[in-house]
């Protein structure tokens, strides 16, 4: 009996005590690794892969994702487990010998019915999308039973005032044809150049919330803003972290159509010129709790996600959690690009059609 007992580890206190940056380096393959903000990036040590930006590793959340041949990701015991070929336990055993973790303060000897269930920290890697424009994977959502807890985050509450007034627009401006969109999408997205008030000398983009109400405008400097101007201006006050663009008129398309979920504005107005009209942008590259929540509040069970953001830092680091965060719930697909700053604006109607979103 007592031999039972000092075989079993504690995953989750393993997966604590060890960081995948300290496996990476014990495999010697660290130096291959570029760091970002939160974020390692390098060839897949899995599969011996080549591409630089294909295996990635979310630091504070000691998780990691391949993006190419092994479709998979997972912690840092699935990690060790695929490298050695062996169980996660075995991987786990490994882990406290090679850094010298105590065994008496990871299991050890509690007695049966304190120890921890492996099913409440282990759960099976979502599947990740191949690299290309044309890749995507999809990812089943895990029982609930085996789900790791994600980190809580900072809720950004409250709501955004239902406006009494609608700006005076231009849709005639020249910005609007140079981006590519047409006479019927700046229509139908209530486009236009605003020439006086808070969004004056901007193209003033109409946002709604869940209900349909307007709720604020954001105003798009046509072109390179002037220094010290940015790009892009809300209204002060504006919780933008509470809405997601176009979500009202998304889920209006058929409940079996995928959600397309992206960073931008006109991603969303390209997207929806070309035929993907169950479309939504979180205006940013995170996704807040506010908005995780609003999403699948009103998202049938049953749907599908598919998760495409712009190819830079930013953005491989917010699809990998908002895969993360999405994939417990509901069936989520992933697109990503090989290209260095891809956006899916730049998407055209060939590929739209090759990656099955019409």
């Amino acid at each position: 009996m007592s031999k039972t007992r000092s075989q079993f580890v504690d995953f989750r206190a393993v997966k604590a005590a060890v960081s995948m940056e300290r496996v990476l380096s014990h495999y010697g393959v660290l130096s291959r690794f570029k760091r970002g903000t939160d974020s390692l990036s390098g060839p897949c040590p899995i599969h011996q892969g080549t591409n630089p930006t294909q295996f990635r590793i979310s630091i504070s959340k000691n998780c990691w994702n391949c993006f190419s041949d092994c479709k998979c990701g997972g912690n840092v015991l699935d990690f060790v487990a695929r490298m050695e070929k062996v169980e996660p336990l075995a991987a786990a055993h490994r882990l406290v010998e090679w850094f010298s973790l105590d065994p008496a303060a990871l299991n050890g000897e509690r007695p049966p019915a304190t120890r921890a269930d492996p099913r409440d920290v282990r759960r099976d890697p979502p599947a990740k999308a191949e690299e290309g424009a044309s890749s995507a994977a999809e990812v089943k959502p895990s029982p609930q039973e085996n789900v790791v807890p994600v980190p809580q985050q900072k809720i950004d509450s409250g709501t955004n005032r239902s406006l009494r007034f609608q700006l005076e627009l231009d849709s005639s401006h020249p910005y609007l044809t140079e981006r590519g969109l047409t006479k019927e999408t700046i229509r139908e997205f209530g486009l236009g150049y605003c020439a006086k008030g808070v969004m004056a000398g901007r193209i003033a983009i109409p946002i709604r919330s869940i209900s349909g109400e307007l709720v604020g405008y954001s105003g798009r400097w046509p072109g390179t803003p002037p220094e010290g101007r940015p790009k892009y201006r809300l209204p002060d006050g504006f919780r933008k972290a509470v809405e997601v663009y176009r979500l009202s008129e998304a889920l209006r398309e058929p409940a079996a159509s995928p959600l397309v979920i992206v960073e931008g504005f006109f991603d969303v107005m390209k997207l929806w010129q070309l035929g993907v009209r169950k479309c939504a942008a979180l205006m940013g590259s995170s996704l807040s709790t506010s908005q995780e929540e609003l999403i699948l509040q009103h998202l049938p069970a049953e749907s599908k996600i598919v998760v495409m953001f712009d190819e830079d830092e930013a953005g491989r680091e917010g699809r990998d959690d908002t895969v993360l965060r999405f994939c417990r719930k509901r069936f989520v697909r992933v697109v990503a690009s090989e290209i260095e700053g891809f956006q899916p604006e730049h998407l055209t109607t060939e590929s739209v059609q090759l990656l099955n979103l019409v």
